[in-house]
């Protein structure tokens, strides 16, 4: 059990340093993900969650809203001395507490496809076929919220 874990939606400009770092370093580092195609210009307009592990920031995820019925979470990384606690499903649960609480009754996710069990456990629906997005196998999910 992770005691010692807190997620919140960051303070945005404050917050956003330690985000973008840990962004870096998963998608980019370990996952050769191209910068731009990772910072798309899209961060400001987003609600974007931060986890922190006895007081280290260790994940992330962010939360766009395509419109007043639809959000979508993208950009869930934990750092690898972080993985294997069940961080990245706390950080998806947050996130559903957040779209929920705003009244927005679906939400998207383009899963890595080797994760997609996590996401299948927190009740998302696999829809349509794998397909490759920055090089990386991902498959399009749907969950439907009881607002």
């Amino acid at each position: 059990m992770i005691s010692n874990l807190t997620i919140r939606v960051a303070h945005i400009p404050e917050e956003l340093l330690e985000i973008e770092k840990i962004r870096r370093v998963v998608f980019q580092v370990e996952q050769g993900v191209e910068q731009d195609l990772d910072f798309d210009g899209l961060d400001e307009i987003c609600d974007q969650l931060i986890a922190y592990l006895n007081g280290e920031c260790v994940g992330t995820a962010r939360i766009r809203y395509l419109n007043e019925k639809t959000a979508k979470i993208e950009r869930l990384a934990v750092l690898e001395m972080a993985r294997g606690q069940g961080i990245g499903q706390k950080i998806t649960e947050k996130a559903l507490e957040v779209i929920a609480s705003k009244n927005i009754p679906e939400v998207l996710i383009n899963a890595q496809e080797y994760v997609k069990g996590l996401y299948q456990k927190l009740g998302f629906q696999q829809e349509g076929e794998v397909f490759e997005e920055a090089g990386i196998l991902h498959v399009k999910m749907r969950k439907n919220l009881i607002c």
